[in-house]
């Protein structure tokens, strides 16, 4: 049973941690709002449309996208690895999957200027296919799907681990092939990890900004996602700007915070069904 708290150390509690989440998200969030609106509906419609505005909210839709297919793709590979076979190296392996959350971005950047920049070895025969890795947008996706790849896999093998192989082994006693085993049977177990990790692989990938400020260059219209654009406004004093294309994050994080929770809900629900 559930102990019941009452008195004064519950209301303690609640108004604590409402006062923090005031004063460290709710705060920040109105003040961004209210100085991108301070000049204008139509200083702000004009700060948003503006070429370069709108060049790096491409790039970062761009950058995110390839992130998020690529790191579906090998979170569900990973997933699959790690929980249905045995083999040498397999703590190895799941120890590196852990490794951008333990890397800072800049030294992400750092390693992979030194892979494929000017000093590498690798760089002249990049040069002869014409392949431009770093201060271009190639760069740019290899970083953000750096510091993302761990997001889906994560959520995706504890689900695996949990839900065991006695109903796979089952249909494949049956007769049934590896792809009909994924869709009927794997699939349904992890449909909603899947859908969770994805959405906080979007959130991180859009809001990358250390990994991809090395290999950027910070070119103005061709390497600027939404956090450089954002950095190189503000310290231009273009505050209303900087805000401006900041309220863009915010609104997509309210998003992707609204989606988090009805995949929560969605989730519980169908464990319960």
């Amino acid at each position: 049973m559930k102990q019941k708290q009452s008195g004064p150390l519950k209301w303690v509690l609640i108004g604590g941690s409402a006062f923090f989440l005031f004063v460290m998200l709710i705060l920040p969030l109105i003040y961004v709002l209210s100085t991108a609106f301070r000049e204008g509906i139509q200083v702000y419609i004009e700060a948003v449309t503006d070429e370069y505005a709108v060049k790096a909210i491409l790039l970062t839709i761009r950058a995110t996208v390839s992130a998020v297919v690529i790191n579906t793709l090998f979170g569900v590979f990973a997933a699959w690895c790690i929980t249905r076979f045995q083999f040498r190296g397999k703590k190895i392996i799941s120890t590196l999957i852990d490794l951008p959350l333990t890397v800072s971005p800049i030294i992400a950047g750092l390693i992979y200027v030194l892979t494929f920049g000017r000093q590498s070895a690798l760089y002249p025969y990049l040069q002869k296919l014409g392949i431009s890795i770093i201060y271009a947008v190639p760069g740019i996706v290899l970083a953000t799907i750096f510091v993302t790849f761990p997001f889906i896999s994560r959520e995706i093998i504890p689900v695996l681990t949990a839900a065991g192989t006695d109903e796979e082994e089952a249909a494949a006693l049956m007769g049934a092939n590896g792809w009909t085993i994924f869709w009927r049977v794997t699939f349904p177990h992890i449909k909603w990890a899947l859908l969770y990790g994805v959405v906080l692989c979007t959130a991180r990938a859009m809001g990358e900004f250390g990994a991809v400020s090395v290999l950027s260059g910070h070119l103005r219209g061709k390497t600027n996602t939404m956090p450089l654009y954002i950095e190189l406004l503000y310290q231009g004093y273009d505050y209303t700007g900087a805000f401006a294309i900041s309220s863009i994050l915010v609104v997509m994080a309210i998003i992707i915070l609204i989606l988090r929770s009805v995949l929560e809900y969605l989730g519980k629900k169908d464990r319960e069904a």
